[in-house]
């Protein structure tokens, strides 16, 4: 009994070890494409494998596996045939692509997107260097010449003059200053040549129990007056004032009409009686 225990140990032992060897041994020719690239160094070199490449490492794979198949093989049973070795599969060449190479034409430009927002405003960066010194400049055409503008006058009258029952104009005799002609020694008055601001005064020499009773105009209008009530004594009255004037205005002196008795006093010999002007700014200036 025991023997017969022994032999048919024996008997399947070696048929479990053929099994399990065919079954681990599906493809034992076939060579992985991992398998080639690990041992063939020319593959990592980027160089792709040829057919003579994996025709010898398959040949080296059946002289291993023949090796290891010696020991699969069911001697213990005379009466059985050994299993047939395992076909050789057909060799599939399996083409490698260079990526690289399908590389398409350059497509169109696109169209242009929209601007992005405005980005933060940075600070001011450091004053730049002093620039340097350009040349001297054409000497630029002359201007107009500085024109000064004078007006002046100074009158005088020696006679002396009665009230009437209408107003009478202050005629003078005697001319000290008159710039161009500025004062009409005919009329009694002074004609605005160069507007501007002006200066004026009248001294008059007042009659004894007489009163003295005068105006300065401007053109037609009253500006300004003169007065003295009569009294035991003569006194020198004067009155001064400054006008700004435009072209053609008249300045003048007006003595008031008899509704009492009016007077201003002189002789024959000596100037009592002054009129003045001058020019202070003309209005050209600004």
């Amino acid at each position: 009994m025991a023997g017969f225990a022994l032999s048919l140990c024996v008997l399947i032992l070696p048929a479990a070890v053929w099994v399990t060897c065919t079954g681990m041994v599906t493809d034992p020719y076939r060579i992985t494409r991992s398998e080639l690239d690990l041992e063939n160094e020319d593959y990592r070199s980027h160089r792709d494998p040829t057919e003579s490449d994996y025709r010898t490492q398959n040949q080296k794979a059946r002289s291993q596996d023949g090796e290891r198949g010696s020991q699969c093989l069911r001697c213990c049973d005379p009466g059985e045939e050994p299993p047939p070795p395992y076909p050789t599969p057909a060799f599939q060449f399996v083409p490698q692509i260079n990526i690289t190479i399908l590389k398409g034409e350059k497509g169109h430009r696109g169209e242009r997107g929209t601007h992005g927002k405005s980005g933060k405003s940075g600070s001011s960066g450091p004053r730049g260097p002093e620039g340097m010194k350009g040349h001297k400049g054409a000497t630029g055409s002359p201007g107009e010449p500085c024109k000064t503008y004078f007006s002046a006058f100074s009158v005088g009258r020696k006679k002396a003059l009665h009230s009437n029952d209408y107003y009478q104009t202050l005629i003078y005799d005697t001319e000290f200053v008159n710039l161009y002609k500025h004062f009409n020694m005919f009329s009694g008055k002074f004609y605005c040549y160069i507007p501007g601001v002006y200066y004026f005064s009248l001294n008059v020499h007042t009659w004894n129990q007489k009163e003295t009773y005068l105006h300065l105009m401007k053109n037609e209008q009253e500006l300004v007056v003169l007065y003295a009530q009569p009294s035991d004594r003569s006194i020198m009255q004067s009155q001064s004032l400054m006008l700004e004037l435009e072209q053609n205005d008249e300045v003048w002196v007006r003595l008031f009409k008899g509704e009492r008795e009016n007077a201003i006093f002189s002789d024959d010999f000596d100037t009592y009686i002054t009129f003045n002007g001058y020019l202070i700014k003309p209005k050209s200036d600004g």
